[in-house]
């Protein structure tokens, strides 16, 4: 049994709203339960077959961060860059409590194919939101089907109580 971008999305969402302090309402970054939630159709992301979008982080539509199911799309000063999320590392965050009074920093991930690709990150509560999103989704690369069903399970139980 193969992991599906459902459950993928599931897991990630979950794990966004358990750390992820209420209410989600930040300048620049958001979640989302399905793709019709995505406003920013002018982005052109081109979703792959059965892909789905986690989170963002939208400036403007020359400088955002766009994680799916299965890619990271950063567009920074107009500048796209697209990577497979498939066996990248998570390199590090940047100062993403913004203790340098920044409202905007940036994370990085090593890509499989050796490449390094950034994506913006709000600083504040809102960091957790790019930051978990990321985590979790390479985590669940090391999960099985099964895995990802009963931490969802558990985790929405723990959040409805």
């Amino acid at each position: 049994m193969t992991k599906t971008d459902k459950s993928k999305h599931n897991i990630c969402v979950t794990s966004i709203k358990r750390s992820t302090f209420k209410p989600y309402n930040y300048r620049w970054t958001k979640f989302y339960e399905s793709n019709e939630e995505f406003p920013y159709l002018d982005l052109e992301l081109n979703l792959l077959e059965e892909e789905l979008i986690i989170c963002s982080m939208v400036i403007d539509s020359d400088n955002y961060s766009v994680l799916t199911t299965q890619r990271l799309i950063t567009n920074e000063k107009g500048i796209k860059s697209i990577g497979d999320i498939t066996g990248a590392i998570l390199k590090r965050t940047g100062d993403f409590k913004g203790l340098n009074k920044e409202s905007v920093t940036f994370g990085f991930l090593k890509l499989e194919i050796g490449t390094e690709i950034k994506y913006f990150i709000e600083t504040g509560k809102a960091s957790m939101i790019m930051i978990h999103g990321i985590r979790t989704l390479i985590k669940t690369q090391q999960m099985t089907v099964k895995n990802i069903e009963n931490v969802t399970r558990i985790w929405n139980k723990q959040n409805s109580n």
